[in-house]
């Protein structure tokens, strides 16, 4: 078996990943292909956790800026991620991988509460951890949350699983001239407002060593071959190693 570069892993997925083609709400078949790239890791025998997204149902900025309040709108946002996380763990259940979802406020009803010493608990003895609801608390994104689980559980990476292959100079949509990025240090991320991740969640990764692989989820394979070490996407990593 090949030795993964990464023994520990967060994975951080938008909403928009469980959607599939769908403009709303949650895709079967894009459950099941997320399985399988899960699925693939743990052949590697790489441990994971799964921070999700919400986006995909409810976003509470953009509802702020529609008039709810923005603290309602983020104690929404974060429920629209516990859903997520149920439709994971029941889906990654269904595939035999088994899986715990954690919860960053009680929801004992559905979820286990997140104690860091019960994840990595969870992680050492074989299992997924899908960690929902974000940090818990509201002026915080789904980004700041996986850099802030990450740290804590002492993960070797976040894995951003966009729909783009990386960090680009400008929007390679409107730009076909964009320049990719193999790798960028996070002051330059930051410098440059690139929005790998908000910018709170760039910091905490810099603070605390934690590099970020920015790849295109939506190819086959694609998270295997960035936990084996292979150099596809864009690395954010600390300045004397970009």
């Amino acid at each position: 078996m090949t030795v993964p570069r990464y023994s520990r892993v967060l994975l951080k997925l938008s909403g928009e990943a469980l959607m599939g083609e769908r403009k709303f709400g949650i895709d079967d078949s894009a459950l099941d292909f997320i399985a399988g790239e899960i699925a693939s890791l743990r052949e590697l025998g790489t441990e994971l956790a799964i921070v999700t997204g919400g986006g995909n149902i409810f976003r509470g900025l953009a509802a702020s800026e529609r008039g709810v309040d923005r603290v309602t709108g983020d104690h929404m946002g974060m429920l629209a991620t516990v859903i997520n996380g149920l439709a994971l763990r029941d889906c990654l259940e269904h595939h035999g991988i088994p899986t715990r979802l954690m919860t960053a406020f009680r929801m004992e009803a559905v979820a286990e509460h997140y104690v860091r010493s019960d994840a990595v608990r969870h992680i050492q003895e074989g299992r997924v951890i899908v960690l929902a609801a974000g940090t818990g608390n509201p002026y915080f994104t789904t980004d700041t949350a996986a850099a802030l689980r990450a740290a804590e559980i002492q993960a070797g990476v976040i894995l951003k699983a966009t729909k783009v292959d990386g960090v680009y100079d400008s929007d390679p949509v409107s730009n076909p001239d964009a320049d990719r990025f193999e790798s960028i240090s996070y002051e330059e991320v930051l410098s440059r407002n690139l929005r790998v991740m908000d910018s709170t969640a760039t910091a905490m990764c810099r603070d605390n060593g934690i590099p970020i692989v920015v790849f295109d989820f939506h190819g086959k394979g694609n998270a295997r071959r960035v936990v084996q070490g292979e150099k596809i996407g864009t690395q954010v990593i600390a300045k004397e190693q970009s």
